[in-house]
């Protein structure tokens, strides 16, 4: 008995080392990624406009319709993702964002919007591909939190190296982008080669996360029967975070400007890292619940108290009773309370809890579709209605409204899943 407790106790340590290094793996491997999307938003363009429409938003919004296209196709693309080619996958959608950084630099104003319109289009898969590598194991919940918080902190890392570009080396607006991408080409490569080493799940995964299958159309008409209702408002709810996360993360640097942070390129990586370890902190918590309904149930309460902590933050905000930077970093650690789970253990508990036979990517890319549709409809709005606000005080504004329609649907979801559960034990 003593040798199989042993015996036991190893296994155990082992699986915890592989957990953690394709987490860490996964992390960084995205947040590589991560440096041929995000750092062109760095640049303001300050002076052009095209159609009474700033550049930097044209660019901004082209990238966004690529990326939002790529979830709608993603939903077929990636819940049929087989394990052979991901590393190939990888490679030429990625190369291929890069070339269009260099077509981008090359191009004048305002055609720079036709391959930054492609970028996100390729870009846009590459969720979807790297977490098929840790979805069905019992340590999903950490290794995809782990994997999640890379939108934190690559978001604000690469824009730390991209505005280091500008300011220590001179490079131009329109070359940035690809110089930044140039710099992260290599642990590119790297780190996507490394995820093809790690083991695939075990029986004990399989037993408690059930088995990863790609899934047929029939498959996905099946579930959408099935649970359509609660996908259709965690969908909606998700839409919310979404619209929010993503004008945050796209115009960060306005905000930061309007708030007296201009010439601190330093402010992007130092405010989103401690974020970073603050929701990992949380996320990881969820390892220690077994039993999946009451992860389920769990990761609902987490996503209601983001939306309460960036709704109440911009409240106070708004309403001159906190400073812009408690409220950048409060209103930070809220939204991606709620974005993380929905994009790593949400759906993840959600097909273990039913038993389902399929895999995250669809639902992840389901949500995904429909959350950028509205990201891009809110851009194009404010552009367009002509608010007389500036970001800051758009971004407020929507945080309050968007925290309020978040919560409804929060709690609409729990209802309704848990009743489901309920009626299939019953």
């Amino acid at each position: 008995m003593t040798d199989i407790a042993a015996t036991d106790q190893r296994l155990a340590g082992k699986r915890m080392i592989i957990a953690v290094l394709a987490a860490l793996t996964a992390f960084l491997a995205y947040s590589s990624v991560y440096a041929y999307r995000k750092p062109f938003t760095v640049a303001t363009f300050d002076g052009l406009r095209f159609w009474n429409i700033s550049y930097q938003t044209l660019l901004i919004i082209s990238q966004v319709v690529g990326y939002m296209l790529s979830k709608f196709y993603g939903i077929r693309f990636i819940s049929e993702l087989r394990s052979l080619g991901r590393f190939r996958t990888g490679m030429i959608l990625t190369g291929s964002a890069w070339i269009c950084l260099l077509l981008f630099a090359l191009l004048p104003a305002p055609w720079g919007m036709l391959p930054m319109f492609i970028n996100g289009f390729l870009l846009g898969f590459m969720w979807g591909v790297i977490f098929s590598y840790l979805e069905g194991r019992r340590t999903t919940d950490f290794m995809g939190a782990v994997m999640a918080v890379s939108f934190i902190f690559a978001g604000g890392f690469t824009r730390t190296v991209a505005k280091w570009l500008m300011v220590e080396w001179n490079v131009a607006e329109n070359w940035m982008p690809f110089f930044t991408g140039l710099v992260f080409i290599i642990p590119l490569i790297f780190f996507l080669s490394m995820l093809e080493r790690i083991p695939p799940p075990d029986d004990d995964d399989r037993r408690e996360r059930t088995v990863r299958v790609p899934m047929t159309s029939a498959d996905r008409k099946k579930f959408l029967k099935q649970f359509g209702a609660g996908l259709i408002i965690s969908s909606v709810t998700y839409l919310f975070l979404t619209v929010m996360r993503d004008i945050r993360d796209n115009y960060m640097a306005n905000i930061w400007n309007e708030l007296g942070y201009g010439s601190d390129y330093s402010v992007f990586t130092r405010t989103e890292t401690n974020t970073s370890l603050l929701v990992l902190l949380i996320m990881g918590m969820l390892v220690l619940i077994r039993k999946n309904i009451r992860a389920f149930s769990f990761v609902h309460v987490v996503i209601l108290a983001g939306f309460l902590i960036a709704g109440i933050s911009s409240a106070l905000f708004i309403n001159g009773m906190m400073n812009g930077a408690t409220w950048m970093q409060l209103v930070s650690l809220g939204l991606y309370m709620g974005y993380i789970p929905f994009n790593c253990i949400f759906f993840e508990r959600l097909i273990a809890t039913f038993r389902v036979a399929g895999n995250v990517g669809f639902l992840i890319y389901f949500a995904d579709a429909f959350g950028y549709l509205g990201s891009v409809t809110v851009m194009l709005a404010k552009e367009f209605i002509r608010l007389q606000l500036n970001w800051s005080e758009f971004y407020s504004y929507g945080v309050v409204i968007g925290s309020l329609m978040g919560i409804a649907g929060v709690l609409f979801s729990y209802r309704y899943f848990r009743g489901r559960y309920h009626h299939s034990k019953a």
